[in-house]
């Protein structure tokens, strides 16, 4: 009797356990019910069939694809057989076990495969016959920084907790002597965010100009950080984010009510692809965080105090003050900003010489375009400190945010009399990024440059220079610059110095601090000083309203005299005169008279908004309910009208929620009760936001802890 003929395979069930994989490529957090993992590590699948496998006899082949039109010569398909063990860092599927009529197989992707999502196929061989082909599912493709083999490994598991799986983190504000950390929700697991950040690459000019060839481009994460920073903003495109540096925000939100970047994504995916309006710097950088890191990218927000936009190059940005000692807001390109925020993404640069990999700066802010696009980066960190700004990409610009010489000048009419001051080291102050596993600021400056005034840091300069400038032209600067150190040479030293912490609608007390010193034109005898103090509104881009105070002082000083002379700046003269800011300046042209000579003095002032204190009950556990005590005390001497508040947090709350708060009156006190019930376990951060008509950035955070729910 014959034996009957083994029955053909056929494919009844198949399990990605999406699950078991994703814990084991650290994106559980982003869900468990659709497979996402990352390049360059194994996953588990297992296919069920109608008997068991034949190794032997039975040939299955698989093929992932993934773009608009995919092909093997643009690494958007491949083709490949079940072996026994993985073979190199290419596609692969290895490591079967055979249990009754199940199949366990180990899928590799190699560590240099394009990023996104894929179809998975299986074709099953019949003889000499065609085969049958099943769709075993789609999967979603990752950068690897486990991975020793991608090109963004970050060998430090503590980092990764940090620059990858953080969802929440701080972005450092305000000005380089009073810096406040802004807490921000990157929410970058939040479920949707993913398919959020696909999107924006396939909004892309690159994408809409040619698909097939972006996709093949997006194992390079080069390519991915230059696509992101272009589409971060609108100025090209359909980006996320409309820039507004102005004050009237009247079709959009102020950038200052945002407290997290999962609100923008959603909103400009939900809307088509329309920029959401509006960002500035720090909105851009927080909101990049969360794609790059979602995407796989090791990334952090980096804050530049005194930041130089130098649109021509020459290193110098100048100032101007008129002999009243207003600032002067001539139409001039070049600014400094109070601050400036930018991102770092952590990769390994192939494109470079040996040496540059690391912190990449990127910056979607849109400032100055790059290769027609704006853009800008990825800039080595490395390269900037040592004036290499010859490599790719954007560095001078980069390099000039940091180092460019300030040069302050007075101004009558309408030309430039003499210079003030000329400050090699205003640029590029307190460099600031979040420390790692704490929530302190970490200043990062000695990255970006040697210490002021070292040997290291002008050499590196005097290099960037020649390199930027040209060989003669960076000497005749030189000599310049050195031909300008009268101005050091003064009879009087100036300061001002706040008499007391300055408080948002409260008068604001200083004082002015003279002391005589000896110097060639006045070497004994005293001297008298006119000083003209003009106190201004100061943007955020550096630049200052019309003044709103003034004061002159009569200032008679002998040799070696010391005076302080108090100055009041009344709340009244600068009432709905600040920007959101509130930041002021107070500047001050002192004359000797006698003489031609004039000396400068300067005090920027940041106001401290009204104290916002938050309470939770001692234990957090997911699915319980946490008792949350929110009070804010209005300790001015005018009410806050059109309260609103937001609280946001992932992992503790499903989006946002918002509240309309009325009015508060001068000191009464607001309180607010409410329960969340936290969803995820681990380190989360609760963000309270209240804005008014007065002030609109009240804010405050606390982190806290939520326990695992109890088993039962």
């Amino acid at each position: 009797m014959a034996l009957d003929p083994v029955a053909a395979l056929e494919l009844r069930s198949v399990d990605l356990h999406s699950p078991r994989n994703n814990k084991g490529h650290h994106t559980q957090e982003m869900g468990l019910k659709r497979l996402i993992v990352r390049r360059g590590q194994p996953f588990v699948l297992q296919l069920h069939f109608n008997r068991p496998f034949h190794p032997g006899t039975d040939h299955i082949t698989f093929v992932a694809e993934t773009g608009p039109a995919p092909k093997e010569l643009l690494g958007t398909r491949a083709t490949f057989s079940l072996t026994k063990t993985r073979g190199g860092n290419v596609w692969s599927v290895s490591d079967f076990t055979i249990d009754s009529n199940s199949l366990f197989v180990s899928l590799f992707t190699p560590a240099n495969a394009v990023i996104g999502y894929y179809t998975l196929k299986l074709e099953i061989s019949q003889g000499q016959s065609h085969g049958v082909t099943h769709l075993l599912g789609t999967f979603i493709l990752l950068f690897n920084p486990w991975s020793s083999e991608d090109d963004v490994y970050l060998p430090s598991e503590i980092l990764l907790q940090e620059y990858i799986l953080m969802d929440y983190g701080f972005v450092y504000k305000g000005h380089e002597r009073f810096i406040t950390s802004w807490p921000w929700n990157y929410g970058q697991f939040e479920e949707d965010v993913i398919d959020i950040c696909f999107e924006i690459l396939n909004k892309s000019l690159y994408f809409l100009e040619n698909p097939s060839k972006d996709y093949s481009q997006r194992n390079n994460v080069v390519y991915v950080c230059r696509v992101v920073s272009a589409m971060i903003n609108s100025n090209d495109d359909n980006g996320v984010l409309q820039g507004n540096w102005g004050e009237d925000y009247s079709l959009g939100v102020s950038p200052l009510v945002w407290n997290g970047s999962v609100a923008i994504l959603r909103q400009w995916a939900a809307r088509g692809g329309q920029p959401v309006k509006y960002g500035q710097c720090w909105v851009f950088a927080a909101v990049m965080c969360t794609v790059m890191r979602c995407l796989g990218v090791p990334t952090r927000v980096v804050s530049n105090f005194r930041s130089a936009h130098n649109v021509d190059g020459n290193l110098t940005i100048d100032t101007y003050y008129d002999q009243n000692a207003e600032m002067l807001s001539i139409r001039k390109q070049d600014k400094i900003w109070n601050f400036h925020v930018w991102n770092e993404c952590w990769m390994i640069r192939k494109d470079l010489p040996p040496g540059y990999n690391g912190w990449q700066v990127l910056d979607p802010t849109p400032q100055q375009t790059s290769s027609g696009l704006f853009c800008c980066g990825p800039a080595s960190v490395k390269a900037i400190r040592e004036g290499e700004v010859h490599l790719a990409y954007d560095t001078p610009f980069v390099y000039a945010e940091v180092n460019a010489d300030e040069v302050v000048w007075l101004l009558e009419d309408g030309h430039a009399q003499e210079i003030l001051a000329h400050n090699g080291s205003s640029i590029g102050k307190e460099i600031s990024t979040k420390m790692v596993g704490s929530d302190q600021r970490q200043n990062i400056t000695s990255f970006y440059k040697y210490p002021e005034g070292s040997p290291e840091e002008r050499s590196v300069f005097i290099k960037a220079s020649r390199k930027m400038l040209g060989s003669r032209k960076a000497l005749s600067r030189l000599l310049d610059l050195l031909g300008s150190g009268g101005f050091r040479n003064q009879p009087v030293q100036l300061q001002l110095h706040l008499a007391r912490v300055p408080e948002w609608g409260q008068d604001v007390q200083l004082k002015l601090h003279a002391r005589r010193v000896p110097d060639r034109a006045h070497p004994q005898g005293p001297i008298r000083l006119e000083v003209r103090f003009c106190a201004q509104a100061l943007l955020h881009n550096g630049s200052t309203r019309e003044p709103l105070w003034r004061q002159l002082v009569h200032l008679n000083l002998d040799f070696g005299e010391e005076v302080q002379w108090p100055l009041l700046l009344p709340y009244d003269n600068y009432r709905n005169k600040l920007t959101d800011e509130k930041l002021i300046r107070v500047s001050g042209i002192a004359k000797v008279e006698g003489t031609r000579r004039f000396l400068l003095v300067l005090k920027d002032i940041s106001l401290e908004p009204p104290h916002l204190s938050i309470e939770v009950s001692e234990r957090a556990e997911v699915g319980k309910a946490l008792s949350v005590h929110i009070a804010l005390t209005n300790t001015r001497m005018v009410a806050l009208t059109h309260c609103t508040m937001v609280l946001e947090g992932s992992g503790l709350i499903h989006g946002q929620i918002a509240n309309d708060l009325g009015t508060l009156a001068a000191g009464h006190t607001i309180q607010i009760h409410l329960d969340l019930y936290p969803f995820k376990a681990g380190r989360r951060q609760l963000q309270v936001l209240i804005s008014s008509d007065e002030v609109k950035e009240i804010k405050s955070y606390k982190a806290i802890f939520v326990a695992a729910a109890r088993a039962f």
